[in-house]
């Protein structure tokens, strides 16, 4: 009945988009509907390839003995939340128990609604699949990533909003690095992210804490070089800008650590970063500066040995030019008008126009 896929004829007619070569099968034999146990089924097809006809033509002939599985431990609710509101609504109708599993990295379909754009409007495809299953919010993937992470590495601040309505204690939710969602944003360089959370009074709880290298969100804002996200946190009085993680470093440190080697620029992020927290009193960590002044100074030597290579080549570069521009001078000058007469000439090698001169007098 199957072949080395895993497919049936039903398949075949699911991926032509034929709904009566689908109903006459399902007449014929419902159970086709229900093959494989493991992988593609019929209906994750259809609802991948958007045949909603079909979609319903499977449910409807299948008896009930449907099989919901689809590619990499997914399940047909995975492939509707990627396809479109309306499917994400029947598969939810029909199997509210969809919301709970998770395909191969661990991820739920809320995972996937979660990386979805403008998801935070009441009957969006995200909202569904929160409101069917709110337990959904504590559930990590393989990485220890949960829902609201997912939100803030690809900047989605409604979305963020719309789960911390349903339950404000998941913004302390922290994944397999320690990381909250904030944590997250800062790395993304998400800074609608990062502001959203400075200004938001309920989650003041999360703001000073630490990943399991004991950055705060503060520190990851600051390898970031952002400067509007560091203006954002620094901006709440709550931050506080003497934490030291697990190296030793303050925001101070790792402030001072990323002003780019070579010439100075006051112009630069980094630089700014810098003199903003001398002038707000920050510390430097309790390990000292030695620490920090040999990988600095390697990457200060590495810096001068590039520039110095540079400038050589520059300088060459300039000398050539200034040679090119002297010898087209320098023939210019002597060129005679009208050139030379040619060799083959009674006088050749002489001036084209000598002996005229009386001609122009």
């Amino acid at each position: 009945m199957e072949n080395k896929l895993k497919e049936t004829a039903l398949h075949q007619a699911v991926r032509i988009g034929n709904n009566d070569i689908v109903k006459l099968l399902m007449e014929e034999n419902s159970e086709l509907a229900s093959f494989p146990k493991d992988g593609t089924s019929p209906l994750y097809l259809a609802i991948l390839l958007e045949e909603e006809i079909i979609v319903e033509t499977l449910y409807k002939l299948s008896n009930m003995k449907l099989s919901y599985s689809g590619p990499n431990g997914q399940n047909a609710l995975h492939a509707a939340v990627l396809r479109g509101t309306e499917l994400t609504k029947m598969l939810l109708e029909w199997n509210n128990d969809l919301t709970t599993q998770r395909d191969e990295n661990g991820r739920t379909p809320l995972h996937f609604a979660a990386a979805l754009v403008r998801q935070s409007k009441r009957g969006s495809i995200c909202w569904q699949v929160l409101e069917a299953n709110p337990a959904a919010l504590y559930q990590s993937d393989n990485d220890g990533l949960f829902p609201i992470h997912v939100a803030a590495s690809v900047g989605e601040r409604g979305t963020i909003t719309m789960f911390l309505n349903k339950s404000p204690s998941s913004a302390g939710l922290h994944d397999t690095k320690g990381r909250t969602f904030l944590h997250v944003a800062a790395e993304k360089k998400k800074v609608g992210i990062v502001s959203y959370g400075c200004r938001n009074q309920s989650l003041s709880w999360i703001l000073n804490m630490q990943d399991n290298d004991g950055n705060t969100a503060l520190h990851l804002a600051i390898q970031a070089g952002s400067l509007l996200m560091f203006c954002a946190l620094v901006g709440n009085r709550q931050i506080h800008l003497n934490l030291t993680n697990k190296k030793g470093q303050t925001p101070l440190d790792i402030s001072r650590c990323e002003i780019p080697p070579g010439l100075f620029d006051d112009k630069n992020s980094e630089t700014k970063i810098h003199f903003a927290l001398k002038v707000a009193n920050a510390r430097s960590g309790a390990c000292g500066c030695d620490n920090f002044e040999e990988p600095y100074s390697h990457r200060l030597k590495h810096n001068a040995r590039e520039e110095s290579e540079k400038a050589r080549e520059s300088t060459q570069t300039l000398c050539i030019g200034v040679v090119l521009i002297a010898t087209v001078t320098f023939g210019a000058i002597f060129a005679l008008p009208g050139g030379y007469r040619a060799d083959e000439h009674t006088d050749g090698g002489t001036p084209t126009l000598a002996g005229r001169v009386a001609e122009y007098t």
